[in-house]
């Protein structure tokens, strides 16, 4: 992948959203210790069940593999769900019942982005897929320059995760994927592509802005 790719022209357009999510205060306050821990406890919640949809989406995605090398490629990003694992381990120090997350409610912003990464899945390519998974191992694989340092007892197991560059796997995966149908395919390929990730990007940094606010359904 070059400088040149596709992908890499998404993440110049992304710009202007990629510095409002290292802004936000929910990372800022996380690295600095001061971040409430109910924002943390709504944010691991709401991030559980986002990683189930997000295997879904990949799931969709595998259905629609056009060879076998798409297919083992696919299939990897299913065999690594460490990080919904990950919070599973978390609960427990963090005082969450398993039995009341899994019954939780997804949050608005939660609901709206898994919808929109389902979507682009199943009425779009794998490209399309991609596109709308890729922002969230893009972001994250660069959290680590946000949050590394952190003392707290709660939130430096958790970002230790991401000091080191653990999804770069996913993300060269997924940027291959765009770039491929974006060399085979036309500019109404590339406009969905653009759309798709530009959306996923928004919904990233409300994601974190829904975790800092505890954001709740009205009128329930």
């Amino acid at each position: 992948m070059t400088q040149n790719s596709f992908s890499a022209q998404l993440r110049e357009e992304a710009q202007g959203i990629w510095s409002a999510i290292d802004r936000h205060p929910f990372l800022r306050e996380l690295h600095a210790g001061t971040l409430p821990i109910e924002s943390f406890r709504y944010f691991i919640l709401q991030d559980y069940h986002y990683l189930g949809y997000l295997a879904r989406t990949v799931a969709i995605a595998i259905s629609k593999a056009p060879d076998s090398p798409t297919l083992q490629l696919l299939t990897k990003r299913l065999e690594r769900p460490v990080e919904r694992l990950g919070h599973k381990g978390r609960f427990e120090k963090l005082e969450m019942d398993l039995a009341e997350v899994e019954k939780a409610q997804l949050a608005p912003t939660n609901l709206a982005y898994v919808n929109h990464m389902l979507i682009s899945a199943s009425q779009g390519s794998v490209g399309d897929a991609a596109a709308s998974l890729l922002p969230c191992a893009w972001t994250y694989n660069e959290l680590g320059r946000i949050v590394h340092g952190t003392e707290h007892p709660v939130y430096k197991e958790w970002a230790n995760f991401y000091d080191g560059a653990p999804l770069q796997e996913s993300v060269d995966t997924w940027r291959g994927f765009i770039d491929r149908q974006s060399a085979g395919g036309g500019p109404a390929d590339r406009e969905r592509m653009r759309r798709i990730f530009l959306t996923s990007m928004r919904y990233e940094f409300q994601f974190w802005d829904m975790a800092y606010k505890l954001e709740r359904w009205p009128l329930t």
